[in-house]
């Protein structure tokens, strides 16, 4: 490994303090829009929104610290597979949501402060891609993570990962408990015929 010169010393820190800053500069934005758009979950720790909050914050300190990683060593193996994560995570995404709009009829008659509004379903969804998963949304979250993560992996974010990871399943857990109350046996039958995040696997 070569040496740094001495005189080059208080440069290179003072950038790297300096990239740190804007990391967590960048982090607080994002952390203020997440708990204004949860703060209606975050004294709820029975509701599934309030481990989605934790989620999504360590999401958010991800991809503060590794943004910009993110087109860095394009043809490495880790930026092969964080790009395979993050295209499966976006087809969850846009699939899921797709569908929740147009089969979920979701009504604002449904009484459940936790939930946002197109949350609230009142049509168990068991096409598209609710025909294979039951948590698309959140899968993605979850691959989305990963995806972010391997950009650029240290230590301190690969905790981070698997820290947001768990209350990612925690949150999905949660939710099926709460879509088992409003549907009833509807519901459970559904568990039985499909995977949580990815077809014919998991």
């Amino acid at each position: 490994m070569c040496a740094v010169p001495s005189e080059l010393e208080p440069l290179l820190l003072s950038h790297l303090k300096k990239a740190d800053m804007k990391d967590l500069i960048f982090f607080i934005a994002m952390s203020s829009v997440i708990i204004l758009v949860s703060s209606h979950v975050i004294t709820k720790p029975t509701s599934h929104g309030f481990y989605r909050f934790f989620a999504w914050e360590g999401i958010a300190w991800l991809f503060a610290h590794n943004f910009r990683y993110w087109f860095s060593n394009p043809l490495s193996v880790y930026q092969i597979v964080s790009w395979c994560l993050l295209i499966y995570a976006s087809i969850l995404a846009i699939w899921g949501f797709v569908y929740m709009q147009i089969r979920g009829k979701a009504k604002l008659s449904r009484k459940d402060s936790s939930l946002y509004g197109f949350e609230k379903t009142t049509a168990l969804i068991d096409t598209g891609i609710f025909h294979y998963v039951r948590h698309p949304l959140y899968g993605s979250l979850l691959f989305l993570a990963w995806g972010i993560c391997l950009k650029n992996i240290t230590l301190p974010l690969l905790i981070v990962c698997i820290a947001s990871s768990i209350f990612l399943f925690i949150t999905m857990l949660i939710e099926q408990q709460e879509n088992i109350r409003y549907f009833g046996d509807e519901y459970k039958n559904y568990i039985k015929r499909s995977k949580m995040i990815i077809p014919f696997l998991l």
